[in-house]
């Protein structure tokens, strides 16, 4: 029998408007939503490319607190992709917060960085030099 495997991830980011947060990585990031949950809305989940994002809105907004004010440079989620500078230039149409252009890492990716209205960084990468495919990315 085959062991079970992981076939998906989302992590989840807390945000102070849930509603203008889903607004803003569907406009300017291209994600997509079907709907809220809560009354008033409180949760969403965003999907782009069959990968996930779910938005938990807060009462206290000091609980957010972004990876790089603790780690200097840390995003809070990174997105491998299969065209770095094509996507790259649909989020600077888009209007997104572009918060370091794109540049290649000493670890072997092409990569930029996004900010979303919480302060968050969403980092788009691809491996310059990708290994073979082996199932486990």
């Amino acid at each position: 029998m085959p062991e079970p495997r992981i076939i998906g991830s989302a992590p989840i980011l807390l945000v102070k408007d849930v509603v203008a947060s889903a607004n803003h990585y569907r406009d300017r990031i291209g994600f997509s939503y079907e709907r809220f949950w809560g009354e008033p809305p409180c949760f969403c989940i965003l999907w782009r490319d069959n990968f996930h994002l779910m938005l938990s809105q807060v009462e206290d907004p000091t609980a957010i607190v972004p990876h790089y004010k603790i780690v200097e440079n840390m995003w809070n989620v990174y997105f491998w992709v299969d065209d770095v500078e094509v996507l790259y230039d649909e989020l600077k149409r888009r209007g997104a917060n572009i918060d370091y252009e794109l540049c290649d890492q000493p670890y072997g990716c092409r990569e930029f960085g996004v900010q979303d209205l919480d302060g968050y960084d969403i980092a788009f990468g691809q491996d310059m030099d990708p290994p073979a495919d082996d199932g486990n990315r």
